[in-house]
């Protein structure tokens, strides 16, 4: 039965989990088991998913033991902070998904252009015996982070910007949310997460006035009304409120995973 492996950043954490536990054709999820992939567990004990812990170097053993005869589903999140270097996440990334091709008929990447390191990834590893896929929107453009992703691509992610007439204005999504200490770190607006008097002046310094409250419909993160309130508060910052969409993440997720199992049924006729 095919294998279909999931690369992904935490950022995007609740969205998988979102579409695994909505996928009726999963019968094995397995999770990498990281320093990055207890967030993710904990959540799919909330919603009560099945699923198998493996440490990276026991993967192929474990797709041999459990794959032979189901689809497979494997999810590897990677850590937040490669963000910081972008030749870091490049090699990170390219590495893992060599990796985990060996046992797998796809791998989707849950990723975006992330300053453009990972726009040639599909190209550059198109010789691995493994289809890989990237998020796109639906003309073929990657996209560009994780906020235009649940944005709905880059002509809404547009949109939204000017729609701020020029105030600067900070996204949060849930996952942002629940990490914006270590995000302000790895976008440079701050020497640690706990250095909130640095990332202020950089926030006045670059004109910062707002926190769009990016709501994606999921609920995974319970804290996150009160988080954004508090970055609000600290920050002295106007909260707009913002809807966003999973449109693109489950029409990739769907698109792929039909592909790939369709694949897999042409090789046994």
């Amino acid at each position: 039965m095919p294998v279909m492996s999931l690369i992904g950043c935490r950022m995007f954490e609740d969205e998988i989990v979102h579409l695994v536990e909505n996928d009726p054709f999963i019968d094995e999820l397995i999770v990498v088991e990281n320093k990055d992939c207890s967030r993710l567990v904990e959540k799919l004990d909330g919603v009560g998913m099945s699923y198998k812990l493996v440490p990276a170097t026991s993967l192929n053993s474990a797709y041999k033991g459990n794959c032979a005869d189901k689809y497979c589903f494997i999810i590897n999140i990677l850590e937040f902070a490669l963000h910081a270097i972008p030749q870091n996440l490049k090699s990170e990334v390219y590495k893992a998904v060599e990796d985990m091709a060996d046992f797998s008929d796809g791998v989707l990447l849950f990723y975006g252009l992330c300053g453009n390191v990972l726009g040639k990834i599909e190209e550059d590893l198109g010789d691995l015996d493994c289809r890989i896929y990237i998020l796109k929107e639906e003309n073929g453009e990657i996209v560009d982070d994780c906020i235009g992703a649940v944005l709905g691509g880059r002509d809404a992610y547009l949109e939204q910007l000017k729609s701020f007439k020029g105030v600067g204005t900070f996204f949060l999504t849930p996952m942002w949310a629940a990490n914006w200490g270590d995000m302000l770190v790895a976008g440079g607006f701050g020497k640690d997460p706990t250095d909130v008097k640095t990332s202020k002046w950089v926030f006045d310094s670059i004109g910062y006035k707002k926190v769009a409250k990016l709501n994606t419909g999921l609920h995974y993160e319970k804290e996150f009304d009160n988080i954004v309130k508090e970055f609000a508060d600290i920050f002295e910052f106007d909260i707009l409120n913002i809807e966003g969409t999973l449109d693109l993440v489950e029409r990739c997720y769907r698109d792929f995973r039909d592909e790939i199992l369709e694949g897999h049924h042409e090789k046994l006729d």
